[in-house]
């Protein structure tokens, strides 16, 4: 099955603003951001290609989605996040045509960590990918709130 009518409709290129939080309770780290938006395999998949940068270096990262009837399956690489590993997450749509997509980490020396993954589209020619940080015991923290809005 293809990924949602929704999703297939950000396809494009996009520029933005990309905030991230180390620590929930200080301020974000903010810098500029692109995102390219390309159906795959005959609309089947998506990718999303986005940069950003922290303290000035540059970072990007890939995420791969596609749906099987009601499940979102994933695969996410992030030069900065992931470093030389790739996240597998599944998840679902929402009624907004949002993907939603967990999976988790290893965080020695205590239990693995969960990320949450969300693109949500917006009004106006928008959308934002946002990320949380889950703790084992389920508390979601924002980590990464990135808007696009279509380039030119």
């Amino acid at each position: 099955m293809a990924v949602s009518e929704v999703l297939l409709a950000l396809a494009g290129n996009w520029q933005g603003s990309n905030r991230l939080w180390l620590v929930p309770t200080e301020p974000a780290r903010e810098s500029k951001g692109t995102a390219v938006l390309q159906p795959v395999a005959q609309n089947k998949f998506i990718t999303l290609h986005y940069t950003w940068a922290d303290e000035g270096q540059p970072q990007a990262g890939v995420l791969l989605l596609g749906q099987d009837g009601a499940q979102v399956n994933a695969s996410w690489v992030d030069s900065w996040h992931m470093q030389d590993k790739i996240m597998q997450l599944t998840g679902t749509t929402k009624p907004d045509g949002s993907a939603v997509v967990d999976g988790s980490y290893a965080a020695p020396p205590g239990p693995d960590w969960g990320w949450r993954i969300t693109i949500q589209p917006l009004e106006n020619d928008q959308f934002k990918l946002i990320m949380h940080n889950v703790t084992p015991d389920g508390a979601a923290m924002l980590a990464v709130e990135a808007v696009f809005s279509r380039a030119g």
